[in-house]
């Protein structure tokens, strides 16, 4: 037996295929080609940091500071501005 499903259910699904077809009709205008491969194999590495990027570009986008598509180089100063620094450790041995 399944769980019941909701009359809500379907509508919130919905709304997310919606959303998402959305956020990818966005990335596919802001990013040229090679960038957006890039941006696809970081989300099967990194999907948290994929998704960083994107809300970023989106955002970017929506307020016009992005007024033409990203190339690869310049993805790549984007992931590198949004990554966090690595912590760097260093032991003395005495």
């Amino acid at each position: 037996m399944s769980a019941p499903q909701y009359p809500g259910d379907e509508e919130i699904k919905r709304r997310e295929a919606e959303a998402a077809a959305m956020r990818q009709k966005v990335l596919s205008v802001v990013l040229d080609p090679q960038a957006r491969q890039r941006l696809m194999n970081i989300r099967m590495v990194k999907p948290e940091l994929a998704t960083a990027v994107e809300n970023y570009l989106i955002n970017a986008a929506s307020t016009g500071r992005l007024n033409r598509a990203l190339s690869d180089d310049e993805l790549k100063q984007v992931l590198a501005s949004l990554q966090q620094p690595k912590k760097e450790f260093k032991f003395d041995r005495r």
